[in-house]
């Protein structure tokens, strides 16, 4: 069982692509499964997320505040920035549009940390963003949101305030709790996680794509090339960031991915909560999901070969 996980995880790029190849050319495969799942399987996730943090993770908030501050403002700068700015250079769609906002306006992702450690980043300073990034988004993504996409639509920040609380505050707190009075029946459910978010996620993929199949298949290279831009220039602003501060390596390294790797679950479930009168709205989470995974697989290779050059000179 855990060698089908490894599996399971180890391809997650590749699976979360198949799911929505398969989901575009057949989408009867996964219509059948009603929209109203995503919100609980991303809650489910964050509770995964909070099994796995530790007490040690919020100390290093704590212990290296420069460090969280300089991530978490260039999180929350960059990426809504950039976003805003290829909305406007492509002319996109207004539906397409407050989908791509969504995602700049969220947190960093919980895969940036492992994508952190292959790329043998600051994996400590990875996690501290990710921690303080997913506790300021109740607060940052509703104003973000409202701040760049206000004038195409109405942006009820109070309703998403609570919905980002309900799927993403709630289940972390609630997985704290279970590893602090259950934490031998965590230990065993611990290793089985990273294959079932990676399970979750190709589902929610598929789900997105298969509901939306016909408008994705009109819009659909735009949106990709558009969700490509986000992403790599992301990283590359992450990493000029870092480089123009004079961080360490390893914290350029971090400041990179976890600018560039949003949780772009959080946007799709948004989109799907605030926004149902635009349906393409959750399409730019979904295709984010898909690529910045294997985005992530190749900078971190890039990142790791470089550092072990860097090391045998």
């Amino acid at each position: 069982m855990q060698r089908i996980c490894d599996f399971i995880a180890k391809w997650m790029g590749v699976i979360v692509l198949m799911v929505a190849a398969l989901s575009l050319v057949a989408p009867a495969s996964l219509t059948w499964i009603g929209t109203w799942v995503i919100n609980p399987m991303l809650g489910i996730i964050m509770f995964g997320m909070g099994l796995t943090l530790s007490a040690q993770d919020f100390k290093i908030v704590l212990s290296r505040p420069k460090d969280i501050l300089i991530g978490c403002l260039t999180q929350f700068t960059v990426m809504p920035l950039l976003a805003w700015g290829l909305t406007k250079v492509f002319s996109l769609p207004q539906e397409l549009a407050i989908g791509v906002i969504l995602v700049g306006c969220c947190p960093g992702g919980t895969a940036s940390n492992v994508i952190t450690y292959l790329a043998k980043g600051d994996l400590a300073l990875s996690v501290g963003m990710t921690a303080a990034s997913t506790l300021l988004a109740p607060l940052l993504t509703p104003l973000l949101v409202w701040l760049f996409a206000g004038t195409m639509v109405d942006v009820h920040t109070s309703a998403m305030l609570l919905s980002i609380v309900y799927i993403v505050i709630l289940p972390i707190i609630c997985g704290l709790l279970c590893q602090r009075f259950i934490p031998k029946i965590t230990q065993r459910v611990t290793p089985y996680l990273p294959a079932f978010s990676s399970i979750a996620v190709a589902l929610t993929v598929g789900i997105v794509v298969s509901h939306n199949a016909d408008r994705l298949m009109t819009a659909g290279l735009l949106v990709v090339l558009v969700v490509m831009l986000h992403n790599l220039f992301g990283l590359g602003f992450g990493y000029l960031v870092g480089w123009v501060l004079r961080l360490q390596r390893p914290k350029r390294v971090a400041l990179s991915i976890e600018v560039g790797m949003q949780n772009s679950g959080l946007a799709t479930s948004l989109a799907v909560m605030h926004f149902a009168a635009f349906p393409l709205a959750t399409i730019p989470g979904a295709v984010f999901s898909v690529w910045h995974n294997i985005s992530g697989a190749i900078v971190a290779r890039i990142y790791s070969r470089n550092t072990t050059e860097r090391i045998s000179k």
